[in-house]
């Protein structure tokens, strides 16, 4: 049994915002094997078997500085070590389309990833990071994390939760070292604009 764990805040209020990331994909997961959604404790959790490996993805509903109280709770019950988790979560210091996998490291200030660390006493677990960018210059980060994204994001965002999901899913069935060398070099950002030379 494998556990995926998506980093958000619940309520409409945050549904669509760059910090629930996280949800977004576990919601594409859920979708594409035909799953609902139930509360069970302080999270909602789901069911899915890609390739016959049983996948439990988990949505705390916590709100976000609290996540490790909906995490721990469920490793201990299903008695999975730190070895078996996947937190996919916003990444305030990458650029927005880059998807990257690793193992373990220190939480960034990602207070959801902070709060799992506490609570299991470890940094030793995988982790999925969708890059959200860094705020324009004056914006305060933590207004910048819970705004929405523009609709000018939304055909890049739609190609990296479907790139996500499908990391999520080989991790689970095939483990971290396959899914790195297949997604790590994922990077949807448009190429920068060639300087035209003009002619003599």
């Amino acid at each position: 049994m494998r556990l995926i764990v998506g980093l958000g805040n619940p309520g409409s209020t945050y549904a669509q915002t760059r910090h629930n990331v996280g949800w977004l994909v576990l919601d594409e997961l859920a979708r594409r094997h035909s799953v609902s959604w139930r509360l069970q404790g302080a999270a909602e959790v789901a069911e899915i078997r890609p390739a016959g490996q049983k996948v439990l993805l988990l949505k705390p509903q916590t709100f976000m500085n609290s996540s490790g109280r909906a995490v721990q709770p469920v490793l201990a019950y299903h008695k999975l070590s730190p070895a078996e988790l996947l937190v996919v979560q916003d990444d305030l210091d990458s650029p927005f389309g880059l998807l990257r996998l690793r193992h373990g490291g220190r939480h960034g200030g990602q207070n959801g990833l902070r709060d799992i660390i506490r609570l299991l006493g470890t940094e030793a677990f995988d982790r999925l990071k969708l890059g959200i960018s860094r705020p324009p210059a004056g914006r305060d980060p933590a207004d910048w994390v819970l705004s929405r994204w523009a609709e000018t994001e939304r055909p890049v965002l739609e190609q990296l939760l479907s790139l996500a999901a499908d990391a999520a899913q080989l991790w689970a069935t095939q483990g971290l070292r396959e899914a790195q060398a297949r997604y790590n070099s994922t990077d949807l950002r448009p190429p920068a604009p060639t300087e035209v030379v003009a002619e003599q």
